[in-house]
């Protein structure tokens, strides 16, 4: 799943790698859900299930909001690319979890 998500920030623009060849925007996001994955006790596909909970939980005025405006917001901005790929992917997602297919 963090490899379409990877495929999803690269096809929207986002910098794979900086110009000098560090990882940038792309792995920094995969980086930051994992992390509240980490934090939540929950795993990647969890998460995806119970997306909109958790960017409410960490957006502006949620019970982590403090959390999700660290480093710039970048956890809660990466929860919300996270939603959107969610979204655009949501077929695929259901997909699999239908038992007869």
């Amino acid at each position: 799943m963090l490899e379409n998500f990877k495929k999803y920030l690269i096809q929207k623009g986002y910098s794979e790698y900086t110009p000098s060849g560090n990882p940038s925007t792309v792995y920094d996001y995969i980086k930051r859900v994992n992390k509240i994955c980490e934090r939540e006790k929950i795993s990647i596909k969890q998460l995806s299930e119970q997306i909109d909970d958790y960017v409410l939980k960490y957006d502006t005025s949620g019970s982590e909001e403090k959390f999700g405006k660290k480093s710039h917001s970048a956890f809660i901005n990466a929860l919300r690319r996270f939603k959107e790929f969610r979204k655009i992917n949501s077929s695929v997602f259901e997909e699999k979890k239908s038992p007869n297919r």
